[in-house]
Order: C-alpha cells, then sequence, then structure tokens
C-alpha cells in the first residue's frame, strides 16, 4: 500500500502544495519559475542523497555544504594555476572530493570520534582553505563551451543532474549488497559486524559518496552562477538537504531512509520557497515553516512506522 511507504506522506503534501501555488499564482507554472524550482531542487536533492546514506548507518556530514561550495574551486585552481583542461580538472575536483569524504570516515570510524564533530571540524578547515587560498575574493568559474552547458549553463541542467544521480544512489540503497549493508550497519551495529558486515568500510564509502555528490553537484551549480563566493560557508545547502531527507522519511536513528524520498522533501522544500516568494510572502516565513514541518515529518514518520508494524504483525 503508498500510505505504507515511507515517502507517502511528504508525496500527498508535495503535491497538494504544487496545487495550491498554481491556483494561488498565474506565475507560478512559467517555464521562467519552473526553471527556478529546478536551481533549488537540483543540489538539495542530490546533497540529500548523499545525506540518506549516511544517515541510514547512522552518521551525518556536516561539511557537505562547504564541499559543494569549495570543489568548484578546486575546478578553478587545477584549470586557471595548473593550466588542466577542464574536464580533467573537474574530475580532479570530484576525486578530491571524494578523498575528504575518505578522511571524514576513516576518522569517525577508526578514532572513534563521531561523524557530527568530525565533520564539523572539517567544515570550518574548508572554509579556512577557501578563504585563504583565495584571499576572501570572488573567483569566475571557468567556461567551456558545450562542457559547460552540460555542466550548468544550460538552465535545466541541475535537475538532469540530480535525477540521474538521485536515481543511481536510489539503485545503490535498494538493489544492492552495499545497500544492504549500508542498512545493516545503521540498523545494528554489532549485528551486522557478527554477520561478517564490514561495517567501517561500508561507512567510509558513504561518507565518500556523499561528498563526492556534494563535489559534482557544486560544479554544476558554480557553472550556472558563474560568481565563485568564498565568504559563502554552504552550510544552508547542508541543513536543507537534512531536513529534505528528514521530512522524506529518512530516520536520525539509522537503518531506515528513502533516497527518493529525499528527492520529494527537496521539491517540498523548492515548492515552499518559490511558491511563498510568487505570492508576495516574506521568505522569512519559509525558515518558519522549515522548522514546522522537519518536526511534522519526524511526527508523521514514527505513525507510519508504527502502522505498518501493526499491519505485519499476525493476528
Amino acid at each position: 500500500m503508498l500510505i505504507e511507504r515511507r515517502e507517502a506522506a511528504i508525496l500527498i503534501v508535495a503535491v497538494a502544495l504544487f496545487v495550491y501555488f498554481t491556483v494561488a499564482s498565474a506565475n507560478f507554472l512559467t517555464v521562467a519559475n519552473l526553471q527556478n524550482l529546478s536551481q533549488f531542487v537540483g543540489p538539495v536533492a542530490v546533497i540529500g542523497a548523499g545525506e540518506v546514506m549516511l544517515l541510514v548507518c547512522a552518521e551525518v556530514d556536516l561539511s557537505a555544504g562547504t564541499v559543494f561550495v569549495f570543489m568548484p574551486f578546486v575546478v578553478y585552481y587545477a584549470n586557471q594555476d595548473l593550466g588542466l583542461p577542464m574536464l580533467v580538472a573537474i574530475v580532479v575536483a570530484v576525486i578530491v572530493a571524494g578523498l575528504v569524504g575518505a578522511l571524514n570516515g576513516i576518522v569517525t570510524t577508526s578514532l572513534n570520534v563521531p561523524s557530527f564533530i568530525t565533520t564539523l571540524g572539517m567544515l570550518f578547515a574548508l572554509d579556512g582553505i577557501m578563504l585563504v587560498s583565495s584571499n576572501a575574493a570572488q573567483l569566475t568559474m571557468p567556461t567551456s563551451g558545450t562542457l559547460s552547458n552540460i555542466f550548468g549553463n544550460y538552465g535545466w541542467s541541475e535537475i538532469i543532474w540530480s535525477v540521474v544521480l538521485v536515481g543511481i544512489m536510489y539503485v545503490v540503497l535498494n538493489r544492492t549488497r552495499f545497500g544492504m549493508h549500508t542498512v545493516a550497519a545503521g540498523g545494528n551495529l554489532v549485528g551486522a559486524s557478527e554477520a561478517g558486515v564490514p561495517v567501517n568500510r561500508v561507512k567510509i564509502w558513504c561518507f565518500v559518496l556523499c561528498s563526492a555528490l556534494s563535489g559534482l553537484i557544486g560544479i554544476v551549480d558554480a557553472t550556472r552562477i558563474t560568481v565563485l563566493d568564498p565568504g559563502n560557508p554552504g552550510t544552508q545547502e547542508m541543513f536543507y538537504a537534512i531536513a529534505a531527507a528528514v521530512i522524506g522519511g529518512t530516520a536520525l536513528t539509522g537503518g531506515s531512509g528513502t533516497v527518493l524520498g529525499a528527492f520529494v522533501g527537496a521539491l517540498v522544500l523548492g515548492v515552499l520557497f518559490v511558491g511563498l516568494t510568487i505570492v508576495g510572502i516574506s521568505a522569512n516565513a519559509f525558515v518558519l515553516i522549515l522548522g514546522v514541518a522537519i518536526l511534522g515529518a519526524m511526527i508523521a514518520n514514527v505513525q507510519l512506522a508504527k502502522f505498518a508494524q501493526k499491519r505485519r504483525m499476525p493476528s
């Protein structure tokens, strides 16, 4: 049944909000507005997909937003200072993002430092490197014709990238042995270890995936915007992504999560943000609504989980 799926509640909310703003304003369904909506949803959904992998195995990455902002700087340095072709520079930046995730994972699993602390430290470290390396000055993202269109200049690039990447992560989490191990690591750490699941290795790879996804979609977003701002630590993107994951049905306690739900959660946030602006309501109200939405989603998720559990119990 649809009601038993973790995405059910937020999907109903998404449809209701879309219908409401469509009726409330004739400008909501314009091409320009839908493009703005897609550009909000894309990064949040992709970073959210990475966060889902970590939340499922009972970890979190607070540095994902900073990776999102910093990797375009790496592309700039690799292309402008080292003279690497743009495609190679992009590949290098994604690899660097993955290495940041690997470091987060190794510190968390090997040294038993809570991921909250590990990634908080990485957030500040990357922010500092970004500020020092750029002398706190804005830079301009390099362009390269067709490649730039693929990586952001085309108005729908971000939503296309997000659909592809979220689709891949959906398959990884739900259709692969790695995904099964990820759920096991978060659901029952001791039991998973005793069953032979390489828990630490799984968690490290989840950190790598989260950072690599964040870095890649950050490059796409920066190619569209063109301005690289070292004064932006990326915390807003990170919190939106975690919020999307949570309201989409991913449990903060580990062992349960949905990449598709995170995508729908990002869509809800985007519809709210863009819709409130279209109908003339202050964007400040978005923050209040976001807080209520997170709390409401958590309550709904708990109740849906209880409902599903009761249905599975024998009469």
